[in-house]
């Protein structure tokens, strides 16, 4: 008879219920092949499952999957794991959660403003855009860039990324993991800084709602834009999310808060 598996599906980058990011968080009692995560990830059908295994100095392995691929570096999976673990006491609430992950070490820990990530930060550098991009996203950008993960994609103004309507089936042509879009905000007293949404039709989510990665070639892209260091910023899905950043050097902090709307456990073997 298999041990049953915790697993949890929390909401991320928001304080409410079914907005901001959910992803699935599992905690391993032992080591598991990638063919099973991948199972369970397709199995839960979100934009990601999280996989923890404790090490002996109690920090933490983990391994993002989508219901389709295994991803490189995932935020709002992170910061869900650390909520796991600070909810059901598996870390002091006052200690810095670390995890050992395909983008190397990150942490987490837990602020006045929610949980703050330490990211590594990823950087576009300018390329051309590619014609599946251009006819993917049906107009032409302000400014095109790439980093090992995604294309970032600058336009005109924020209601151009909230009512963009790309061509799923040809941005999952273009070779990438994803499409980042972004404009600037408005300008006006307390509006956000930047806007962004992200489309990883590829990798087996057309729309994710809010993407922690994402803003780890958003925040170095408007530190030269904006001149500026720190951000308050808005991913403009349809469940939509509000991120607090911090470049420092080549990392970025990211801030949000999180929450549980499903308890469980694996049965499956």
């Amino acid at each position: 008879m298999s041990i049953p598996i915790p697993i949890s599906i929390i909401d991320a980058f928001t304080s409410v219920p079914f907005r901001g990011n959910p992803a699935a968080v599992c905690l391993l009692d032992e080591v598991r092949d990638e063919q099973w995560m991948q199972d369970v990830a397709a199995e839960m059908n979100l934009s990601e499952t999280a996989f923890l295994h404790r090490r002996e100095d109690g920090s933490y392995d983990l391994r993002w999957f989508t219901p389709t691929v295994e991803v490189d570096l995932c935020g709002h999976a992170t910061l869900a794991s650390a909520h796991f673990l600070w909810e059901n006491q598996h870390a002091a609430l006052d200690s810095i959660a670390s995890f050992h992950t395909r983008s190397g070490l990150l942490t987490a820990e837990r602020t006045e403003e929610g949980i703050r990530l330490n990211l590594p930060s990823e950087p576009a550098q300018p390329m051309k855009a590619p014609e599946e991009l251009i006819q993917g996203l049906g107009l032409i950008p302000r400014y095109v860039g790439k980093n090992r993960m995604d294309y970032l994609v600058e336009v005109d103004s924020v209601q151009t990324v909230q009512t963009l309507k790309p061509d799923y089936a040809m941005l999952a042509k273009v070779e990438a993991r994803g499409v980042i879009v972004t404009s600037k905000g408005t300008g006006k007293p307390g509006d956000y800084d930047f806007v962004s949404r992200c489309f990883y039709p590829a990798s087996g989510c057309d729309e994710d709602p809010v993407t922690g990665s994402a803003h780890c070639a958003l925040a170095p892209y408007w530190q030269r834009r904006l001149r500026q260091t720190s951000f308050m910023a808005y991913q403009a899905s349809p469940r939509g999310g509000e991120l607090f950043i911090e470049l420092r050097n080549d990392r970025v902090l990211l801030s949000g808060q999180a929450v549980t709307v499903v308890q469980g456990q694996l049965t499956g073997k």
